[in-house]
């Protein structure tokens, strides 16, 4: 009998994304799509192996304004990486625009027309916003033109509903961030035993989110995200897809043991879930009154302003 390793038994049922910008690693595990974000960008920017790629967009757009230069990069990334997978990548606007509307769409169209000038379809481009209030409505404009998301930074229910009813292709619930912050909040009374695996509020999270999707019928597509662990991943077999490091792709491609599906879309359907509506003023009242959510989301946004920060230095360098 042939034993298959995790990672093997994971893509029986959920679709593996390679969550980096390090496109080098990528094909070693053969995901379907891959994602990235100036953190995981300026990773990969600061290696050797793609300093050429640094010295290309600064020789190229000498008088290019920063920003041009910026999605320039994030783009020339995204296209190295749609080269060794098979489906599609997903580029993050600056976070600064979190909050702008107008802006945020600006921008995504540039990046896609970008993406269009050197041959890439569309269709295997996803534009990242976090899901704020204001970025889940560009989404939405966006949608309409044929401009796909992947709504970022998403760690409560509100939030995917929202994103949903703005017909948004993809959302990237977060596990691990969800999971930092109960251990923080609990301190000792955390239980590493009793709240990991299936338990693991991060995991209970997106289950919760995938069961309302699937019951309700919404068409976008649900990607686990922010993984500590090989535990929090197969917890969510079943899942659309899960978007994962390569050091834990690399552990579950090394991992023998058995992989179960843990959610279905026929199982969601069987469940009694109410459906909820959510507007802006009940979006608002509902990540006001969750602390771990609206925290976690101001904190991502804080973390990748930075890390655009410091990608703007090595290309103005």
């Amino acid at each position: 009998m042939i034993c298959m390793n995790l990672l093997e038994q994971m893509k029986k049922y959920t679709f593996m994304v390679a969550d980096t910008g390090d496109f080098e690693r990528i094909q070693v595990y053969q995901p379907k799509d891959a994602t990235t974000n100036p953190t995981l960008i300026l990773r990969a920017a600061k290696l050797p192996a793609y300093q050429n790629i640094i010295q290309e967009v600064k020789a190229n757009f000498t008088d290019a304004s920063l920003d041009d230069k910026m999605d320039q990069l994030l783009v020339r990334f995204g296209m190295e990486i749609l080269q060794v997978v098979p489906g599609r990548v997903s580029t993050e606007i600056d976070a600064e625009l979190s909050f702008n509307i107008e802006d945020s769409v600006t921008r995504a169209r540039k990046i896609i027309d970008l993406y269009k000038k050197n041959g890439v379809p569309t269709d295997r481009v996803l534009i990242k916003i976090a899901a704020t209030w204001e970025g889940i409505q560009s989404a939405k404009i966006l949608e309409t033109e044929g401009i796909h998301c992947n709504l970022t930074l998403v760690f409560n229910l509100p939030q995917a509903v929202a994103c949903a009813e703005a017909r948004v292709k993809l959302i990237s619930p977060f596990v691990g961030r969800i999971t930092d912050w109960y251990k923080n909040s609990l301190g000792s009374d955390w239980s590493a035993i009793t709240m990991s695996g299936p338990n693991d509020p991060g995991v209970q999270s997106v289950k919760a989110i995938y069961n309302y999707l699937k019951h309700h019928d919404f068409k976008t597509e649900i990607m686990g995200a922010s993984f500590r662990n090989i535990e929090q991943i197969t917890a969510l077999a079943g899942c659309d897809l899960l978007t994962i490091s390569p050091e834990l792709l690399e552990e579950l491609q090394n991992t023998q043991g058995e992989v179960k599906e843990q959610i279905s879309f026929l199982a969601a359907k069987n469940m009694t879930i109410d459906p909820i509506k959510v507007d802006e003023k009940s979006f608002r009242e509902l990540m006001n009154d969750d602390p771990m959510a609206t925290e976690k989301l101001a904190e991502g946004i804080r973390n990748f302003k930075k890390d655009i920060d410091l990608l703007a230095e090595l290309l103005d360098s």
